[in-house]
């Protein structure tokens, strides 16, 4: 299997008549990031066409106070698994490869959708995700392109994208994969010690709490504020440290009333170590 570090390799590669199918990621992989590789394999299969995953740890999308220089890169352990999964090729391009001057051309998400919940605790983290996007999406031209779900309003963010810059891709999303607890898996719950990780499933207890609160009714947005508050203080008496649990509409991430299909969200920091995740109520 190909490991490729520059775009004209790259483009050699791929030269043909069939676009790929495009799996990005910052490397550091797991079964969640595995699952969409056999997820793209499937989409490629009936037309023939490869499939490609991206490794670049992008330091646009990191704040002035996360871990981008802690971030573990494991290149040949994770080429080892993405050609066990069925990838074709890996593009792990340097920074000076893919930013060879500074990025200061960036696509700007709306803030309706960026500046909240994981925007509002990470300002700028959707500008740098939506702009390495666009430029990897540049460098592989793909035909269709798999997100894992558990980052449900990046989903959202790239399907925008995508949309309104009338791309040619398929955007697929994957299922979030879960340990035999509930943990959705996650690139830094390698982070968590051994008592965390045992008190680690009760986000996704949390966020199952709630969505069944919910659907019990009243559909009203004080009930809803007031099982929000009731969430995210269960989890503080617990240890943790919220920054959101909260009900949203699936289809803008903005507060939900009535019957419209709903997801809670959360992000809540225990220990050190950030988690999210969600549920589709």
């Amino acid at each position: 299997m190909p490991l490729l570090g520059t775009l004209p390799a790259l483009r050699a590669a791929l030269a043909g008549p069939l676009r790929p199918v495009f799996v990005p990621t910052m490397g550091n992989l797991h079964e969640g990031h595995l699952a969409l590789i056999r997820q793209a394999r499937e989409a490629a299969a009936d037309q023939g066409r490869a499939v490609v995953a991206s490794i670049f740890v992008n330091r646009l999308q990191f704040g002035p106070n996360e871990d981008f220089d802690r971030y573990p890169r494991t290149l040949e352990r994770d080429v080892e698994l993405l050609a066990g999964a069925g990838c074709d090729l890996v593009f792990a391009p340097d920074e000076a490869a893919l930013y060879p001057e500074p990025q200061v051309y960036t696509v700007q998400p709306p803030a309706a959708l960026a500046d909240i919940l994981e925007g509002a605790f990470r300002p700028g983290f959707f500008t740098g995700v939506a702009t390495v996007v666009m430029k990897l999406f540049q460098c592989v031209q793909p035909h269709a392109a798999v997100f894992g779900q558990k980052d449900y309003q990046q989903l959202r963010v790239l399907q925008g994208l995508v949309r309104q810059f009338a791309l040619p891709i398929e955007v697929l999303a994957g299922p979030t994969v879960r340990a035999a607890d509930g943990l959705a898996l996650s690139s830094r719950n390698g982070y968590l010690d051994e008592a965390e990780r045992a008190e680690a499933p009760q986000l996704q207890a949390a966020l199952q709490a709630l969505a069944a609160a919910w659907r019990a009714g009243p559909r009203t947005a004080a009930h809803r504020e007031q099982l929000e508050a009731e969430a995210a203080a269960a989890l503080r008496a617990r240890g943790w440290q919220p920054d959101y649990l909260s009900l949203r509409r699936r289809e803008d991430l903005q507060p939900v009333e009535g019957d419209t299909p709903a997801v809670a969200l959360a992000a809540a920091r225990l220990g050190r170590t950030r988690l999210i995740d969600n549920l589709e109520v």
